[in-house]
């Protein structure tokens, strides 16, 4: 059996028996449903609205534009190619000729096409499979976790090089660059998001882009990228310090450290989400910094950067083996600067494997 028929029968597993067919559609760039990627497995093409039809017998029906032909012929799956919005309307009219209700993404389906598709559909019920379609996703198959595991080898590889080049004087935007570069060097289709460089102060601003600040002695040197290769993300974080690191720069460090090996440890099937992260945030309100560990410890990872699941005081989620979620700790002290330490982790059925091998020590450039 293909894999995607795997995917396909796992998530109508979930969305319950009276779904008789799921029908997933891309809006324009960027209102794509990367759920859409997950049943088609397709790693090229754009397929701008374009949509599948997926049954409970693991099989669905590729309905796209003629542009998209050649992209098209890599999926395994039937494949029927419109040139008109009237030829559009027909084959999804013609693709949910089944019985029970149809499954819909809610979530990520524009109100324009949703319209659209509700007229094709001529009555037949909709009903929300998002979250069938998101806990599906959880659990990763051999095949995206070898691309999430490809990811990771190469958003570290790239980080090895920068960390080589990085120097007095250089702007946030240049270190950022340079890793965009290094990454793509390297296969990545290109970053992940918008990469994170923050020298010195800006660094305590968790979701801080590269700016024209300069690398200065004393600086911590904060860098949150991934890479993304057939879809599929990697997001690591480390932080470094230019020129010789002081007293404040390696507490900071070495707390956020050892709550992230804590968080790491704790990580095994069966496990609540919200004790994971507990494990973690101990470890820095012990030191006295809980209240500047300021998000929850990880996000779940895939073919979104922030996939369903995580780690967080707030979500109540079973861990369970094959899910692969980010564990990111971090203290950020306003107007001074910040440690975060990031690693991709695999869930196993013992414990944890991390993906993104770089080292963790505090490293001074």
């Amino acid at each position: 059996m293909h894999h995607t028929e795997k995917r396909i029968k796992r998530i109508f597993k979930l969305a319950g028996e009276d779904v008789g067919a799921i029908m997933i559609f891309n809006g324009d760039e960027p209102h794509t449903d990367v759920n859409f990627y997950y049943v088609t497995d397709l790693t090229k093409g754009l397929f701008e609205r374009s949509g599948v039809v997926i049954y409970p017998d693991g099989k669905g029906v590729i309905i796209t534009s003629e542009l998209e032909a050649e992209s098209a012929s890599r999926s395994p799956m039937e494949k029927r190619f419109f040139r008109t919005r009237q030829d559009l309307r027909r084959m999804v009219r013609e693709a949910l000729d089944v019985d029970g209700k149809v499954g819909v993404n809610y979530t990520d389906l524009p109100h324009s096409l949703y319209r659209d598709m509700k007229s094709a559909a001529k009555g037949i019920p909709f009903t929300d499979v998002s979250k069938a379609l998101s806990d599906a996703r959880m659990i990763k198959d051999e095949v995206e976790i070898e691309r999430i595991r490809k990811a990771g080898k190469i958003a570290t590889d790239a980080l090895e090089v920068m960390k080589n080049e990085l120097h007095e004087g250089m702007l946030e935007s240049e270190a950022a660059a340079l890793l965009i570069y290094e990454m793509m060097k390297r296969g990545a289709t290109g970053p992940a998001f918008e990469t994170i460089a923050s020298f010195g102060e800006n660094s305590a601003e968790p979701h801080y882009t590269a700016g024209s600040r300069k690398l200065k002695k004393g600086d911590y040197a904060l860098f949150d990228f991934g890479a993304r290769f057939e879809r599929y993300n990697s997001d690591i974080t480390r932080t470094f310090v230019m020129g010789k690191a002081d007293k404040k720069h390696r507490e900071i460090y070495e707390i956020v450290r050892e709550a992230q090996q804590a968080g790491i440890d704790a990580i095994r099937p069966g496990v609540k989400g919200p004790d994971v992260d507990a494990a973690a945030r101990k470890v820095i309100e012990k030191a006295g910094y809980g209240d500047r560990f300021i998000h929850s410890l990880g996000h779940g990872l895939g073919l979104k950067v922030h996939d369903g699941g995580g780690f967080s005081p707030r979500l109540e989620m079973d861990v369970k083996e094959n899910m692969v979620i980010t564990v990111e700790p971090g203290i950020y002290l306003p107007g001074w600067g910040g440690v975060r330490i990031e690693d991709d982790v695999l869930v196993k059925k013992n414990g944890a494997e991390v993906l993104t091998s770089f080292p963790k020590e505090l490293i001074e450039l």
